[in-house]
């Protein structure tokens, strides 16, 4: 499936909130505000706070679209440090277009952007250990599985194992200045 990635505009959020709900049985195990509770209002805001944080380069989400422009799910960097320049990147599809690639396609398209347009060297994928679907979303975008983390994920009021996947900068790549 032909898919695209973009930044969040305020007006996606009814398509969020729907891409949500849809999904709350699947991605709430893992994803802990994704929940049966969640509201428009709560896609909104989160929205929001995403557009701020791209205008700072503090954190940089993207939905996932299909080739009709349906949202499919969300992709991004967050936790990311200047210092050592690397980079959380976290991927969610809704229910009804999981298994067709799309994951496995949002990462390479992040880390594509992420090292094209910033200075980070290193992305990590921190999977909890019972989340098979993600491994296996990891593994396919070319993600190195690197060990187990022992309590690295608290959620649903308990920790995680968990295990850390990472998609570091091409050596040949030419390395883009700080923005």
């Amino acid at each position: 499936m032909p898919i695209s990635i973009r930044p969040y505009q305020l007006s996606d959020a009814p398509a969020l909130f729907d891409a949500a709900r849809e999904s709350v049985t699947e991605v709430h195990p893992w994803l802990t505000w994704c929940h049966a509770a969640y509201r428009l209002e709560d896609a909104q805001t989160w929205i929001q706070s995403q557009v701020e944080k791209l205008a700072e380069r503090t954190e940089f989400s993207f939905l996932i679209n299909d080739e009709t422009g349906r949202l499919l799910g969300g992709c991004g960097l967050n936790h990311i440090s200047q210092l050592h320049r690397m980079a959380n990147l976290g991927y969610w599809v809704r229910t009804s277009a999981t298994g067709q690639g799309v994951a496995p396609q949002a990462v390479r398209m992040v880390a594509d952007w992420a090292f094209a347009n910033t200075n980070l060297e290193r992305l990590e994928i921190v999977v909890a250990m019972d989340n098979t679907r993600s491994h296996r979303v990891a593994e396919k975008a070319g993600a190195q599985r690197e060990g187990i983390l022992r309590s690295r994920l608290f959620f649903h009021d308990r920790p995680h194992d968990a295990v850390m996947y990472s998609l570091v900068r091409s050596p040949q790549a030419t390395h883009v200045a700080a923005r």
